[in-house]
């Protein structure tokens, strides 16, 4: 993807896709230089912004350190210019073997044909029992 590819659904769903291979490299290809990842959770209004290349990716790592089998399913992807979103359904099971299973979206900016941020909302739900 380049400043002149235009994103669309399509690129939204090939990030997604990377998402579920854990494939870290991959995503990080989709982020812009200035690349802002602000997550559900944290102790500002915002949750908690990671700004740059080095801390997004160190933050997107952490989903799979947490949640080793993580995946987004359901995906729906939309681009409206520079703006964009998709809902899923997050499930991971932690460590500890308590599942999580929760609707969410992602609001995003796009600039030179990448993301310039990715703005993540889930819904809050009690973890779920181990199996």
């Amino acid at each position: 993807m380049t400043a002149d590819t235009p994103i669309s659904a399509a690129t939204l769903q090939a990030f997604s896709d990377a998402w579920n291979r854990h494939d870290l490299p991959a995503l990080m290809s989709f982020m812009h230089a200035d690349c802002v990842f602000e997550t559900a959770a944290g102790q500002e209004a915002y949750g908690t912004r990671h700004t740059g290349h080095e801390a997004v990716a160190k933050a997107f790592a952490s989903a799979w350190a947490s949640f080793p089998d993580a995946q987004w399913r359901n995906g729906r992807h939309l681009v409206l210019g520079d703006r964009g979103l998709s809902e899923w359904t997050f499930t991971g099971t932690a460590a500890d073997g308590r599942r999580s299973a929760s609707d969410g979206v992602d609001l995003f900016t796009f600039k030179d044909g990448k993301i310039l941020v990715k703005n993540v909302f889930r819904k809050a739900r009690p973890a779920l029992p181990a199996l």
